[in-house]
């Protein structure tokens, strides 16, 4: 099966030769691999079966926030044609670094990079809010909390907690401006860290527009902590994100803005494991790793009764 992927792969990039082609650990919605072509190393990922997402518009957006300077890895192609690799694809160059939260968390080598990442984290996503929409009309926009209110509901199950949450975003909800360019999962395990620091964001398949504000808010989400106590991904604190987003000309923070998508990030996830593990349940997409998801739901039902008494 490898041999028959490898020569795909060569097929798709006029390359003389694929080589070194081995499958990576990867999210719930893609099928990674590293690889060399001609010498160049380079990144695949594939569109599982049963992803709906449109995986033509991660690559027009990782093209988008690539040309406007963020840090992202350059796109050599990219199909929705499934006839060529079998899924929707797109190739990447290969950002050398680390993506594991617990590795960066706690490892020595990161010492340095975890004291720049906080304003290295920010002035990215000043970078990616500032990106150009003018051709990213396809993205989706929604009302997220009306999104997952109907997706709670459509999976029949009690969760008080939950329901407190919504009923504290209903009474809360921000003003909202005009939509930007937002990740939508930007966090450690999503960000490729070297021992000087934030080297690539990669992961962009959520990325829609909405309020710029919601992507420092899901980084601050205390999942994303990974057990540390330092509040913006488990490296820094709120006032460093905040300062260097403003200083890279990201515009005003208003924490408590930021404080309303933290809560609300912390009751997507919680949503977000209970349709995971659900996948598998239904027999959608057989994994391990979407099975034990769903033992996370009673973590975000705790994290959210802590964020809702301001004691995160």
């Amino acid at each position: 099966m490898t041999d028959v992927l490898a020569a795909a792969l060569a097929d798709v990039l006029t390359a003389r030769s694929v080589t070194d082609l081995v499958r990576l650990s990867g999210g719930a919605s893609r099928d990674t691999y590293r690889f060399v072509a001609d010498g160049t190393p380079l990144i695949l990922q594939r569109q599982r079966a049963g992803d709906v997402r449109d995986m033509g518009n991660e690559a027009l957006v990782v093209r988008a926030a690539g040309a406007a300077g963020a840090p992202v890895a350059d796109v050599v192609a990219s199909s929705t044609d499934p006839s060529a690799l079998g899924s929707a694809f797109m190739v990447v160059t290969a950002v050398e670094g680390e993506t594991i939260a617990r590795k960066i968390l706690r490892d020595d080598r990161f010492r340095h990079a975890r004291e720049v990442l906080p304003a290295q984290l920010g002035a990215a996503l000043a970078q990616v809010h500032a990106v150009d929409t003018t051709g990213l009309s396809s993205l989706p926009t929604a009302d997220q909390v009306r999104q997952y209110r109907e997706a709670l509901d459509q999976m029949g199950q009690p969760h008080p907690a939950f329901e407190l949450a919504f009923k504290w975003l209903d009474a809360n909800r921000p003003e909202v401006g005009p939509p930007v360019l937002v990740h939508g999962d930007f966090r450690l395990g999503n960000v490729i860290v070297g021992d000087d620091g934030l080297r690539a964001v990669i992961d962009w398949e959520l990325a829609h527009l909405g309020d710029p504000m919601e992507d420092l808010g899901w980084l601050c989400v205390k999942a994303w902590r990974f057990g540390s106590s330092l509040p913006v991904a488990g490296v820094g604190e709120y006032r460093q994100l905040f300062e260097a987003y403003e200083a890279a000309g990201g515009g005003a923070v208003d924490p408590d803005v930021v404080r309303w998508w933290e809560v609300l990030g912390t009751l997507k996830w919680g949503v977000m494991c209970i349709m995971q593990a659900n996948a598998h349940v239904a027999g959608l997409t057989r994994s391990h790793e979407l099975a034990a998801i769903g033992r996370r739901v009673c973590e975000n039902e705790h994290d959210l009764f802590l964020a809702l008494e301001g004691r995160w």
